[in-house]
């Protein structure tokens, strides 16, 4: 798509590469923005699966660029707040995206780098992998961040790291549910590979309503009308052709249409 994220579409696969190793992937408002719009073209493109994101080089993604921070000192809060605006809605475009969205980390995934991984469904790391939230260091809050590291890691959790800005590596993010495996660098592709495997063998309608049942759960409290709403989406997924050919696969022992 630019110099700085590349899009590559093998199959039902989209790998959405960052490419600014030099400067270990940090990302600047261009690249904000073209991630929320690649995100938001795949979420709809009915060839595509599965969506991996991934870093050139030795780092997944450093951050925010910090000539881009630097340059925000000096801005009116109304252009702040704007930039602020796009990368909320980048989160939101991964967040939001219909498809399986897989995060292959090696080396740091720091500040908005830990916030892609927070918002990605599957992250598989590199034993070398590292992660923080280093914002209170540079004197401000990662606000924009911390409803996905919530949802990934708990508020409790979160409070040590939020807190003190200190780095954890990939064990203490497999224990914290940040990530989901743990592998040595050399097995990252073959590792991310299965779960790409894995989610191919998904009705893509019934992961993309998995996906908005999981948000709804997330926002809603239990009782009643949680009940009801999830009855409602039982009877709707039932009734639909996945669900139809899903099942009369199953007793004709044969892979059901979407399976890759």
């Amino acid at each position: 798509m630019t110099d700085t994220i590349h899009v590559k579409i093998n199959g039902a696969t989209a790998t959405v590469t960052l490419c600014r190793p030099d400067q270990h992937n940090a990302l600047d408002e261009q690249m904000v923005g073209n991630l929320a719009q690649t995100f938001q073209k795949l979420s709809v493109a009915e060839a595509v699966r599965v969506v991996v994101i991934e870093g050139q080089g030795p780092s997944f993604c450093a951050g925010g660029d910090i000539a881009w921070t630097r340059a925000m000192l000096d801005q009116e809060a109304e252009e702040v707040s704007r930039s602020a605006m796009q990368m909320a809605v980048m989160l939101d475009a991964i967040d939001r995206c219909a498809k399986p969205v897989i995060a292959r980390v090696q080396g740091a995934a720091l500040g908005m780098g830990a916030g892609i991984v927070a918002v990605s469904d599957m992250v598989v790391a590199a034993d070398d992998a590292s992660f923080s939230l280093p914002e209170v260091r540079a004197g401000f809050s990662p606000t924009l961040i911390m409803p996905a590291m919530a949802a990934a890691i708990g508020t409790r959790a979160m409070r040590r790291y939020v807190l003190s800005g200190e780095r954890f590596d990939a064990r203490e993010a497999l224990r914290l549910g940040l990530v989901h495996a743990v592998v040595a660098a050399d097995r990252l592709d073959s590792a991310r590979d299965l779960m790409v495997e894995a989610c191919l063998k998904g009705a893509p309608k019934a992961q993309a309503a998995a996906k908005d049942m999981l948000r709804v759960v997330d926002d809603s409290p239990a009782g009643p009308d949680l009940m009801r709403y999830s009855v409602a989406q039982f009877v709707d997924a039932r009734a639909g052709a996945e669900c139809r050919e899903g099942v009369t696969a199953l007793t004709e022992k044969r892979k059901p249409s979407w399976s890759v």
